[in-house]
């Protein structure tokens, strides 16, 4: 072979190598620019497309397959209480910082009202999260946090609400209609009393839900006060 033509075969794999490696780059530029989470219209609610990556086993606030996200934690606390709990119009206190990436906020479902106290977590994506609430006419004691749920489910603790009688019901995630509901009876009108039952539900399809135990309004019917727990289903 002369070397002309060696020297126009050579030419000719550098250009080659060369538009790959452009057509590589600008590939890769690409995907850089499509992949950063998009923000919803509120601005404290951030939209993200990472939820497989992100272990939210410990979370019972937001549904982690949903876009919704919370970039404060009173936020959090927020759409848990009205889209979760089912509380109308909650009054919402500050922030109380817990180690770096945890707190709590109290709420109320008016001012002066009972208060529910809302456990939050900022997790790996820097979002906020709810583990979990607690109030203290409602004191759980079974199931704990993470427990794994069979049915019937044992509950036990210790209540006082309006004629004794505290709500009860079993969800799974992403789910608002429990698979079980029931009330188990403490102590009644300012006075404590230990309760002890159990809550039969139909099976599961998810892998984790949450129990919630509450009390309504002898007026209208409006949720007061509720304290929830992270169950694992087994």
């Amino acid at each position: 072979m002369s070397n002309r033509i060696r020297i126009l075969l050579g030419g000719a794999l550098v250009a080659v190598l060369v538009v790959g490696a452009v057509i590589v780059f600008d590939s890769d530029g690409n995907d850089q620019k499509a992949a950063p989470s998009t923000s919803t219209s509120q601005p404290s609610t951030t939209t993200t497309t990472a939820a497989s990556t992100l272990d939210t086993s410990t979370a019972v606030w937001p549904v982690a397959s949903s876009s919704t996200r919370y970039a404060e934690p009173v936020d959090a606390a927020r759409g848990f209480a009205t889209d979760f709990v089912g509380i109308a119009n909650p009054v919402l206190g500050e922030f109380r910082q817990g180690d770096t990436r945890s707190g709590e906020v109290d709420v109320q479902p008016f001012a002066n009202g009972p208060v529910t106290t809302v456990l939050v977590r900022q997790l790996s994506d820097d979002t906020w999260w709810v583990l979990g609430a607690t109030t203290t006419n409602i004191q759980v004691t079974e199931p704990a946090a993470l427990a794994v749920a069979t049915s019937p489910m044992p509950l036990a603790g210790t209540s006082t609400a309006f004629e004794a009688q505290v709500n009860v019901e079993i969800r799974e995630d992403g789910n608002t209609q429990p698979l079980g509901s029931g009330f188990v009876m403490g102590g009644g009108n300012g006075d404590f009393g230990p309760f002890q039952s159990t809550l039969t539900f139909t099976a599961p399809t998810q892998e984790f839900g949450a129990i919630i135990f509450f009390t309504v309004s002898p007026e209208d019917g409006g949720i007061l006060e509720a304290s929830v727990v992270r169950i694992a289903f087994g």
